[in-house]
Formats: structure tokens, C-alpha cells, sequence
């Protein structure tokens, strides 16, 4: 997420949030910033948004179109808030803003994994059940792929970094040999 985006995201993604855990509908409210944004950043609707002769309540109704029933009336309310504000565009980082706060609340803790080679399932799943036990929280683990580390692991869960890879080693190496 870009500075400017997240700081104006920000307050959309709290009160979402907040109203979420007020009325118990965390999950519903996940599935309809999902998929606003999922429509929002779809290259054709991109430029329908940016259409000068679109009026704001023209393009709640294609978008109320196109999500179908799967927005609530309080989803419906937030679009039309998000075009009065011309901030709809930032809808992903709504959506991205507002699954951290999910995540945080949940006890749960995301960890991106970077890897020198790609890693199935069971070995995240393997990853998950040791940082669980580490950390003492749920984890979800994203990961890809980064040849550049020619071996082993880089993790990072919120502020941790652990450097398992075989190029974090070389260049503590090199720092140690440099002195």
C-alpha cells in the first residue's frame, strides 16, 4: 500500500472493522471488501470510474450491478460513501487495511515467507505448526520465491525478520570480515 493510500484508507478500515466486530459479521464483511476491490481494480471498470460523464449514483448502480446480492445494505452504504468521496478507488487498500485489523483481533498473525525454492503445502503447513508453537498464535503463511537467496528461508511475522537464507548468512560473513 502506498503512504498516501494507506493513510487515507486508514479510517474506512477501522470504522468497516469496528461496525464488523459491533454487529458479529467479520467474515461478511471480508467477502464484500474482497470483492469491491476485486471490481474496483478490474482494468475495465477502471475506466468506467474514471468515465467524466459517470455520475456517482450511475456508478453505484453498475457496481451494486455487478456485485449482485453479495453486498449488505451497510456494503451498499460504504459504496455509495466511497464514490461521494471520490475515494473508491482505494477500495483495495480497504479491503487490505481492514484484514490486518481482522487478523490482529483473531489472535492470528500473517507471516510472508520468501523462499529460494517454491514450497508446497505440506511444508508451509510443517513452517505454520513450528512458528505456532514459536509464537504462541495462529499463523498464516503467503510465500514465493526468490532465487536470489540460493538456499533457505527469509520470515517475517509483523516486525520479526529471521534470515535463514544462504545469502543473509554470506553477507553477515562479509559484515564480520569487513571489521
Amino acid at each position: 500500500m502506498a503512504g498516501e493510500a494507506t493513510t487515507i484508507a486508514r479510517p474506512y478500515a477501522e470504522a468497516v472493522f469496528e461496525r464488523a466486530v459491533e454487529t458479529g459479521t467479520l467474515d461478511a464483511w471480508s467477502e464484500m471488501l474482497a470483492l469491491l476491490a476485486a471490481v474496483v481494480s478490474d482494468p475495465a471498470m477502471a475506466g468506467v470510474i474514471d468515465h467524466p460523464k459517470l455520475g456517482g449514483d450511475q456508478l453505484a448502480e453498475l457496481i451494486f450491478d455487478v456485485c449482485g446480492d453479495k453486498l449488505s445494505s451497510e456494503g451498499r452504504n460504504l459504496v455509495r460513501l466511497l464514490i461521494e468521496n471520490d475515494r473508491i478507488g482505494i477500495a483495495g487498500d480497504i479491503a487490505a487495511m481492514y484484514e490486518q485489523l481482522k487478523t490482529e483481533h483473531e489472535g492470528a498473525l500473517d507471516v510472508h515467507v520468501t523462499s529460494a525454492f517454491a514450497m508446497d503445502a505440506a511444508q508451509e503447513q510443517q513452517l505454520a505448526t513450528a512458528l505456532k508453537e514459536k509464537l504462541g498464535r495462529e499463523v498464516h503463511i503467503t510465500s514465493d520465491q526468490d532465487p536470489e537467496l540460493i538456499g533457505g528461508v527469509k520470515i517475517r511475522a509483523g516486525d520479526l525478520v529471521i534470515d535463514g537464507s544462504v545469502q543473509g548468512q554470506l553477507s553477515q560473513l562479509a559484515n564480520v570480515l569487513r571489521t
